[in-house]
């Protein structure tokens, strides 16, 4: 799912609170792991990862 909502410009998260497996033949080692993934895949997609002050203006949050 993070490759698509990246390959057609949306935002993507992930965590172990959404996805306890890394792959079809393993489960993910930490939450770590899983971000990495993610922040790697980025790239792939001339994406950038979100800052926290950014992460929080696009879900509409406070500042902290």
């Amino acid at each position: 799912m993070n490759h698509w909502a990246l390959e057609l410009g949306g935002h993507a998260r992930t965590g172990l609170e959404d996805n306890l497996r890394f792959d079809e033949h393993r489960l993910a080692a930490s939450n770590a792991e899983l971000v990495a993934r993610v922040a790697a895949l980025t790239t792939e997609y001339g994406r950038t990862v979100a800052s926290p002050a950014e992460a929080r203006a696009l879900l509409g949050l406070e500042a902290v």
